[in-house]
């Protein structure tokens, strides 16, 4: 046991530093297609290889970026140089992650509630994981808002999963990600989702104190809180920073070391002044209020890529800038001025 505790305190420590974040490169197989499709490149074994080599090889990229979630098949592919994708992180100083759950569907009996599968067989499946280098695991329960949606009942089953996955995690070694994604699809005000995810958090830290996880060997990614993106009014950093510390100061123990938002279907730009406001404003939380961003990091990615190896110097250079963008928002130092520098110093 002392061995595992270890094992985890090491994982976290490097995971949680002040300026950098966690990139999420994760993609299913259907979502990287989709992301593939707007460039015309398909998604094939070899192109999501190149993909990522290119990502995670990005000159620079480790002085603002402490963790990479992977999906299964990366653990197993080389980069261009031949060396396996995990152990280029690690030789980085990155640490290697996996994203462990199989995907959502409804919840029986409840309409409109969502429950994420893929618990059978974790602890046998994080062992092979982790011999392929994972050392953090990731798991997303997803929460979509309606007039009598999420139920108390959609809440207490995510909450459960979520705990049960952490602790399987802890047992083996393994950091977890807890992600509960309030989404931000739908009219509803920043009122309403605030309502939401207080609800939601409060639901998933009682789950996993009973199932003893220990909150500081985990990584809470949560959504922030905001406006349904069909909403009439569009809310400003600061009252998105207002919003979303608010409801955590209320639902998060003291105890969890980091708080790495997802962008959820905000835009680079929105992700990094939001996640700026908050750090300007409230610097003196008790957790590390950080980044594990897919999209709002990887978007100006693929646009300069378009699945050309002679563009792979300009999209890691894009991949270099938002980072050091977003870790300057880490810190509270981001100006909205930054964005139109391309100089990665």
């Amino acid at each position: 046991m002392t061995r595992t505790k270890n094992e985890l305190e090491t994982t976290i420590r490097q995971m949680v530093q002040p300026g950098k974040g966690i990139l999420a490169a994760d993609e299913s197989l259907p979502t990287i297609a989709k992301r593939f499709a707007p460039i015309q490149v398909d998604s094939t074994e070899e192109t999501r290889r190149a993909y990522r080599s290119l990502l995670f090889s990005a000159p620079g990229i480790a002085e603002y970026i402490s963790g990479v979630i992977e999906f299964e098949e990366t653990l197993s592919q080389q980069a261009d140089d031949g060396s396996k994708l995990p152990l280029l992180l690690a030789q980085r100083d990155i640490v290697p992650g996996i994203k462990v759950d199989k995907g959502k569907g409804p919840l029986a009996l409840s309409p409109g509630d969502l429950i994420t599968y893929g618990l059978d067989g974790l602890a046998e499946r994080l062992q092979q994981y982790k011999a392929q280098g994972a050392r953090f695991a990731k798991w997303r329960e997803v929460y979509q808002i309606g007039e009598r949606h999420p139920s108390p009942l959609g809440i207490s089953a995510n909450a459960e999963m979520l705990a049960r996955y952490a602790a399987v995690c802890q047992e083996q070694g393994i950091v977890p990600i807890v992600e509960p994604e309030v989404l931000i699809d739908g009219d509803h005000s920043l009122a309403r989702c605030a309502e939401v995810t207080e609800a939601v958090q409060k639901e998933i830290f009682h789950a996993l104190h009973r199932h003893h996880v220990v909150l500081e060997h985990i990584v809470l990614k949560p959504n922030m809180v905001l406006p349904g993106k069909e909403h009439a009014k569009r809310a400003t950093p600061e009252e998105i920073a207002e919003a979303t510390i608010g409801v955590f100061r209320r639902t998060v123990p003291a105890a969890v070391p980091s708080i790495n938002f997802l962008s959820g279907g905000m835009t680079p730009e929105d992700s990094t002044a939001n996640l700026n406001a908050m750090n300007a404003s409230f610097p003196d939380e008790p957790w590390l209020l950080s980044f594990s961003y897919g999209r709002a990091l990887q978007q100006p990615v693929l646009q300069a890529w378009q699945g050309k190896s002679g563009n792979v110097a300009a999209a890691q250079e894009a991949l270099l800038k938002r980072a050091r963008l977003n870790g300057a928002a880490q810190r509270g130092e981001y100006k909205p001025d930054m964005e139109e520098t391309t100089s990665s110093g």
